[in-house]
């Protein structure tokens, strides 16, 4: 019995390495699984699921080949769950149906494996980033993302590219403190919810940080941004007394479990 978590694929017609790594992983490492988890950024830029009615989109393309894998993986016996990300935040349910998917809240507990975790993109962490975090609050309000929708297919096309542009930017002028995460807040947060694992993205820093929370020892793993030649995962599974591994592997050879 095991888990697979990932996060931070950014697919997109321009990363023709890292689709077909994902699908390679979608063949090979995921099936048996219990379920898998995409815990946010799917895409690198999701502008709404009108998407897939524009065939000669080249990222309709990617999109429809991605759902027909996860449907497959679904209708194979693997539960897949979906997150939003700070990129793909308009994935809709049109989307996640055609997957035959789950979608998650922003934060969810759950238990896997019999390990209680809390599980989030991670954005929501990095508090310190004022302006992002400003940007995230108008970016998930329904009336915004309603306005946004209404806007024709090539407009918001347009406008994902130069919000990308800009982000790009201000990251560069950024210090590396800033765009990860604040540490109190990932303690008043597993506080909250008396829980002593979480795992997230976003931040692209993967790592197994040891914490502790209310005086017991905690964890936090944060899952790598994948890239043309690795990709990154986390398993749980019974075999390993329910302890998460974090893992790097290569897009040409993913693990076969």
């Amino acid at each position: 019995m095991r888990t697979l978590l990932v996060a931070d694929l950014h697919l997109s017609s321009d990363t023709p390495e890292i689709n077909q790594g994902f699908y390679r992983y979608l063949e090979h490492t995921a099936p048996g699984a219990d379920a898998l988890y995409i815990l946010g950024d799917l895409f690198d830029a999701w502008i709404g699921d009108d998407l897939l009615d524009a065939n000669t989109h080249p990222l309709s393309v990617v999109a429809h080949d991605l759902i027909r894998r996860l449907r497959k993986l679904s209708s194979d016996g693997t539960a897949v769950y979906l997150m939003h990300g700070n990129r793909d935040f308009l994935l809709g349910e049109r989307f996640i149906n055609a997957c035959q998917a789950f979608l998650l809240p922003d934060i969810e507990e759950v238990e896997i494996q019999g390990v209680p975790v809390l599980l989030l993109h991670g954005d929501s962490l990095c508090t310190q980033d004022e302006a992002y975090m400003a940007f995230r609050k108008e970016s998930r309000d329904p009336e915004w993302q309603a306005k946004m929708l209404a806007l024709p297919l090539e407009q918001r096309v347009a406008l994902a590219q130069s919000l990308r542009t800009q982000s790009g930017e201000a990251n560069a002028n950024k210090a590396e403190a800033i765009m990860d995460v604040t540490p109190h807040e990932v303690i008043a947060l597993m506080e909250r919810h008396g829980l002593t694992t979480m795992i997230h993205g976003h931040t692209h820093r993967p790592k197994v940080h040891d914490l502790t929370v209310e005086d017991v020892p905690a964890k936090r793993y944060v899952l790598g941004d994948w890239d043309a030649q690795h990709g990154w995962d986390i398993i749980i599974e019974r075999a390993d007394h329910t302890v998460p591994r974090l893992r790097q592997f290569s897009l040409t050879e993913p693990p076969d479990s």
